[in-house]
């Protein structure tokens, strides 16, 4: 009996939306299973995983500090998913985003200006839409794939930090560590609740899921983003331009993810690195897609997602358990939302060899 998938015509809208949920539950049971396989007590350990993180008010601001650039990302990235352009070079936008905006805070580092940080904010903006403006021409210009030239602009912009914090940014007083020095106030984020880490970027992240829910439910260039992905050919007659919405959704969500980039480096973390995201435009795209390419969904499943990494750095310090299980939760997630989807749009069938071959 050879299986075989069958189309079930067009799933039932309330399946869409239910089957996240859905994923996020088959999650949590197969990380009972996986806990108990790795020899610990599972309910204490999936406590300890999603609940005990945000079982204090600091660990909840932290949810909101780790969610913030993985929304910016998301947002960004499901205006082009929805308009079928597939960016998949966020975290290399992210990391432009910082080396752009944390080089001017490197650059002024005595200067004391209430301009800085905006400027910090504008340089990350467009050291992120640069870097997604190569995918786009390149697209545009020779219709390459843009799924292969975003994700190798990510290593590109990875090395470049790298070089840059290794070299010519080293911090001069830093005892040759691979860092640049520490922003001074005027470069960094300020905090909007005290005692936490969690700064204004929070809410500026706020606000742009609310612009992208306005662009989207609102707008006429909302309207293009929809009928070009979902109806090309109606999109041609009625004279939408797809270079043009190319360009746009590159750009948007190039910028976004240069500002969470920035948000980063002058918030959390205060200085460049070589590393500045533990791959936060990755997980985006989890997060896009299990937000229903919403903003408002992306929203919710930010917060999931961010979870999973709180989760990890505590079942690592009071279990002992690797950092690898928040990969291994977040690769889970996908699995089951990605399987959810097949199976809400085709139905499984067996059929006998000769039936197979002769179909």
């Amino acid at each position: 009996m050879l299986p075989r998938l069958e189309p079930r015509g067009e799933a039932a809208r309330w399946l869409v939306y239910v089957t996240p949920v859905l994923a996020v539950a088959l999650t949590v049971a197969s990380g009972l299973l996986l806990f108990g396989l790795m020899g610990r007590d599972p309910v204490q350990a999936v406590y300890t995983f999603f609940v005990v993180p945000v079982s204090t008010a600091y660990g909840l601001s932290e949810l909101f500090v780790k969610a913030t650039p993985i929304v910016l990302c998301a947002v960004g990235l499901a205006l082009g998913f929805r308009a079928n352009v597939w960016n998949i070079g966020a975290e290399g936008q992210l990391t432009l985003g910082a080396i752009a905006g944390g080089g001017l805070a490197l650059w002024f580092h005595d200067a004391q200006s209430v301009f800085l940080l905006p400027a910090m904010m504008l340089a990350g903006i467009l050291g992120g839409m640069a870097w997604a403006a190569f995918p786009a021409w390149l697209k545009t210009r020779f219709d390459t794939n843009e799924i292969l030239t975003s994700l190798m602009l990510t290593y590109v912009a990875t090395l470049a930090l790298s070089t840059l914090v290794h070299g010519p940014w080293r911090d001069p007083e830093g005892y040759n560590f691979p860092e640049s020095r520490l922003f001074h106030d005027a470069a960094v984020l300020p905090i909007i609740w005290e005692g936490t880490r969690l700064h204004v970027g929070a809410l500026i992240a706020l606000a742009v899921v609310a612009a992208a829910w306005v662009l989207l439910s609102r707008t006429l260039i909302g309207f293009q983003i929809k009928v070009i992905g979902g109806a090309p050919k109606a999109a041609g007659f009625a004279g939408f331009s797809r270079k043009a919405m190319i360009w746009l959704t590159l750009l948007a969500a190039g910028g976004l993810a240069g500002l969470a980039g920035l948000f980063e480096v002058s918030g959390p973390i205060g200085q460049l690195m070589p590393t500045v995201s533990p791959g936060y435009g990755f997980t985006a795209i989890i997060v896009a897609f299990l937000g229903r390419l919403h903003p408002l969904g992306i929203l919710l499943a930010g917060l999931i997602v961010a979870l999973s990494y709180l989760g990890g750095e505590t079942v690592q310090i009071e279990l002992g358990l690797p950092q690898a299980v928040t990969g291994v939760f977040q690769g889970l997630l996908l699995f089951f939302l990605l399987a959810s989807d097949v199976l809400i749009r085709y139905r499984v069938r067996f059929d006998r060899p000769s039936a197979a071959a002769g179909s």
